[in-house]
């Protein structure tokens, strides 16, 4: 397998050819430093195998602040020596990444004017940056040359140059941004090799590596796939001894890093373009192809069968390795089915939000968490009888945590399948196979289309423990329905298929939550979609996985109707009647059925359960599902 084979960059060899890139984690502290939770982290990477791990950006001048907890080379020897020594202990590399956001970034941290080739606004929060005078371009060239010294200092293996989402140095090459009509405007690469040779000059024979955004997705004015090649055989010269193809801009930045909507391997083409022209540049410098490569065969299928053709020499796999740390462990003892699958979901691991959350992972809980989670699986020493009832991602993971500790365990599903809601509605199917390829492993007693009142007590004896994972139910309706009304079914039961909307006719979403569900089943629906939302934009709450504007654009080119600012109030045999939310204004939408996508409530007690996990307790995701699933099989 060509994916752990070792590679040669400059004067070092990795390992293998799969990299954890860099990547927000807010486990930074108040005083932008590096800390033992960052250690922790990427430790647990390296023990997993990785070949090549790349620290967080860090600021190399103060005046990018671009979000809460960013870290500041200048604060980030200590941590980057602790990372170092941490990752060597396991045979990876260690390579720092230096960054600085440019007009990306916020002034709200460091009470500064953001600094950037020209005044381009901020588009998220509007902000007009500070056009760069050459003294204030000449600081920021210095301080990479000095980030890489200290990097050097750390005991790093390499630094790597940000050149691309959230850069200055991209900002600096691209039309979009750099509107300028000096020399670094006349030369848009001058900028990005002047801090090349400053930071050849500052780290000798070390490795350099460059992140470079070669698709801007605004063809107007930025760099596109059809200059990237170009671009990127320039910036080889000036001195690298690898480089990391990418995408995104300043307009594009929920692209960067989409979800399940995108196809992963967005970049392939572009990636082979730049290889191929470095190639033909006479430079064997390496290539990784980064972009949604969560799967290991993907991964393995573009580096090819030789050299010629190959898409890339190493891939960038960092989702999946925040879902499953021992991915290239599994893969070198021939486990790939075992390899906890990233769903792409971005709902924990993208974490540059107003929240300041910790990055974690709706499969794998402790990532982020490695400092302070327990050992899940030390084996129990009073080994139990144990029921689990409800085989959803709760009841999956209490299972499968409680087995693995030693227990007896038998698990319940009323249904005839594993997976409970996550098996039919959103991106979590593959989460889903997973925990049955595992349970089918692991030898699990599994009883289906069995309710828990006729299964608990089988057996010799009552169990020692019940665990309750029985899901949710349908909430209270805050709406009139009317005796003849249009039918009004639960969204639930549309996904499991026990209730089906009418062939023809419009139907009607009501959707107070602002999430995927209605949005995902409008789509589905298309120009018969009315999707009823309280909120000015439907699906206010994928803001925090970057699809708010995406979402919009395929509602849009589905042609569903969206009726904004609107609370549903009653339904009848003509349809539904909405109020406006501010005015009071009420009027009726026709339509032939209604699907309530509303909030939900847990199930009913069981008599006689140990423990409660899950939608069980209260109704939220997955993530809430699987984690406290875990710690029930864990307290048994």
């Amino acid at each position: 397998m060509r994916l752990l084979d070792a590679l040669p960059i400059g004067s070092i060899s990795a390992a293998n050819r799969v990299m954890f890139g860099p990547h927000v984690t807010n486990l930074g502290n108040d005083d932008r430093e590096f800390t033992d939770r960052h250690v922790a982290y990427y430790e647990r990477r390296a023990s997993g195998g990785c070949g090549i791990i790349v620290t967080e950006g860090a600021s190399v001048h103060p005046s990018d602040w671009p979000y809460e907890r960013a870290p500041l080379a200048t604060r980030s020897g200590p941590g980057w020596a602790a990372i170092a020594e941490a990752g060597h202990r396991h045979g990876a590399l260690v390579v720092a990444s230096l960054d600085h956001a440019g007009g990306q970034g916020s002034s709200a941290y460091g009470q500064l004017p953001l600094w950037a080739p020209s005044r381009v606004p901020e588009v998220n929060s509007r902000e007009v940056p500070k056009w760069m005078e050459p003294a204030d371009i000449e600081a920021v060239v210095a301080g990479f040359a000095t980030a890489a010294a200290d990097a050097s200092a750390a005991g790093v293996d390499g630094v790597e140059i940000n050149a691309g989402q959230h850069s200055l140095i991209r900002q600096f090459v691209s039309g979009l941004t750099n509107q300028r009509d000096d020399a670094w405007g006349q030369d848009r690469l001058l900028f990005a090799r002047q801090t090349i040779a400053a930071v050849r000059s500052s780290w000798g024979d070390g490795v350099v590596g460059l992140r470079l955004s070669c698709d801007e997705l605004a063809p107007w004015a930025g760099v596109t796939p059809e200059m990237a090649p170009a671009i990127a055989v320039e910036l080889v010269a000036a001195g690298l001894d690898y480089l990391v193809v990418t995408r995104g801009s300043i307009y594009s930045v929920e692209k960067t890093r989409p979800d399940f909507h995108e196809p992963p391997g967005f970049n392939i083409d572009v990636c082979r373009a730049v290889r191929d022209a470095v190639r033909e540049a006479g430079h064997a410098t390496p290539i990784f192809l980064q972009g949604s490569i969560v799967d290991w065969g993907q991964a393995e299928w573009s580096l090819g069968g030789d050299d010629d053709a190959a898409v890339a020499d190493g891939v960038e796999m960092t989702r999946a390795q925040i879902a499953d740390a021992d991915l290239v462990a599994k893969l070198r003892r021939d486990a790939p089915d075992e390899i906890r699958p990233c769903t792409r979901c971005n709902q924990l691991c993208q974490v540059r939000d107003a929240r300041n959350p910790i990055v974690t992972c709706v499969g794998e809980p402790t990532s982020g968490r490695e400092t302070e989670d327990p050992d899940w699986y030390e084996p129990a020493t009073t080994l139990r009888r144990v029921v689990v009832v409800g085989a959803g991602p709760a009841g999956l993971e209490a299972a499968r945590v409680a087995i693995l500790r030693g227990h007896q365990v038998r698990l319940i599903e009323r249904d005839d399948a594993v997976g409970g809601l996550a098996r039919v509605a959103g991106p979590h199917g593959p989460l889903v196979d997973w925990y049955r390829r595992e349970h089918e492993r692991l030898g699990t007693d599994i009883v289906l289309h069995t309710d828990a009142d006729d299964a608990i007590g089988d057996g010799d004896g009552a169990p020692v423990v019940v665990v309750q994972c029985t899901g949710s139910v349908p909430g209270i309706r805050e709406y009139g329905i009317d005796a003849d009304a249009i039918p009004v079914h639960d969204i639930a039961d549309v996904r499991r298929g026990v209730a089906d909307v009418p062939d023809d006719g419009d139907i009607a979403l009501f959707d107070p939550i602002g999430g995927p569900i209605a949005v995902a089943l409008a789509e589905e629906l298309a120009d018969r979609a009315v999707l009823i939302t309280q909120d000015y934009i439907a699906g206010n709450e994928l803001s925090r996985t970057g699809d708010l504007a995406p979402a919009n654009s395929r509602l849009a080119q589905r042609n569903v109707r969206i009726e904004r600012r609107s609370l549903l109030r009653g339904v009848t045999a003509s349809g539904v009647v909405v109020e406006d939310r501010f005015s009071g204004e009420r009027r009726t939408i026709a339509c032939s059925a209604l699907v309530d996508c509303g909030f939900r409530l847990p199930s009913d007690p069981l008599p006689g359960a140990t423990s409660c996990a899950g939608d069980a307790v209260a109704p939220r995701t997955v993530h809430e599902a699987v984690l406290e699933g875990r710690r029930a099989g864990r307290a048994i």
